[in-house]
């Protein structure tokens, strides 16, 4: 079944002059532009193309693949405002809408915005929304604890950061857990920590009870990790140095990367520190 507003796997039905035409089976026939049909594409050949509406709202395809795709949430840039609303840059010619009635608060243009893209069916357009709440599940999470799973940070609160967790439900990772700076719209890995009585989720971008580390290790560990596994670090560096990458003096911070390296998480090179175990 074909879906606007989805990557779509079609058949070419026939080549016109402006294009070649695929099958969208209960959408009818779909136009492929000229500009952007593969060299060499023929008659039952299968395209992988994106489903949506051009400027006269005509359905049509683009073998460009979006910044975001109906039912998920990404982080965009508005481009334009008018009275109908704003609208975003989502890496196609025509520019993604998100009607007044959508924003949270009205949006400027230049800033960038978490949001969610939807299939409207009264109008049967394309359109995003900045509420966001109304989109993400309410029921008992499907996840259990320790479980690994996709983030996207979505704002900041006064406890931590508020994630959406698979595209599905909001997660709060506490600021007193996390020892890096998390911009709004980052996509990382984390773990869900708890699952309250009350349905709502902690999270944590370590495993839990995988290691107890005091807070100076999970300084370190994070910026490991955030790093790519290695600092240009050692008990040579200059303490000025240390305390701007870390908030530590220089005698915590040697004690903390000996205690790293007895619990075999790093291990010590000439030019700085390795991370043993990407946990």
């Amino acid at each position: 079944m074909s879906q606007i507003g989805r990557m779509n796997t079609l058949h070419v039905l026939r080549e016109v002059e402006f294009g070649v035409y695929l099958d969208g089976e209960e959408l009818g026939d779909i136009l492929l532009p000229r500009r952007e049909v593969p060299e060499g594409v023929k008659v039952d050949d299968q395209l992988k193309v994106f489903i949506y509406f051009d400027s006269k709202d005509i359905i049509i395809a683009s073998t460009k693949e979006p910044k975001t795709q109906v039912d998920e949430f990404a982080y965009l840039k508005v481009v334009d405002t008018n009275q109908t609303g704003a609208f975003l840059d989502w890496g196609l010619p025509k520019d993604l809408l998100v009607p007044f009635r959508e924003q949270s608060h009205p949006m400027i243009k230049n800033r960038e915005y978490v949001v969610y893209t939807y299939l409207d069916r009264v109008s049967n357009r394309i359109a995003a929304s900045t509420k966001l709440d109304k989109f993400l599940l309410q029921d008992t999470p499907r996840w259990s604890v320790g479980e690994e799973v996709d983030l996207l940070i979505a704002s900041r609160t006064d406890l931590g950061y508020k994630a959406i967790i698979e595209n599905e439900q909001w997660g709060l990772l506490f600021k007193d857990e996390v020892f890096r700076p998390l911009e709004q719209g980052l996509r990382l890995k984390g773990f869900i920590k708890q699952i309250r009585p009350d349905g709502k989720i902690d999270l944590s971008l370590q495993k839990p009870g995988h290691l107890h580390l005091d807070s100076a290790s999970q300084k370190v560990l994070d910026m490991l990790q955030a790093q790519g596994g290695f600092l240009p670090l050692t008990d040579k560096t200059e303490p000025d140095i240390i305390y701007k990458e870390f908030g530590l003096s220089k005698k915590v911070f040697k004690r903390t990367i000996g205690g790293l390296y007895k619990k075999r998480i790093i291990q010590l090179e000439p030019e700085g520190i390795r991370l043993i175990d990407k946990v």
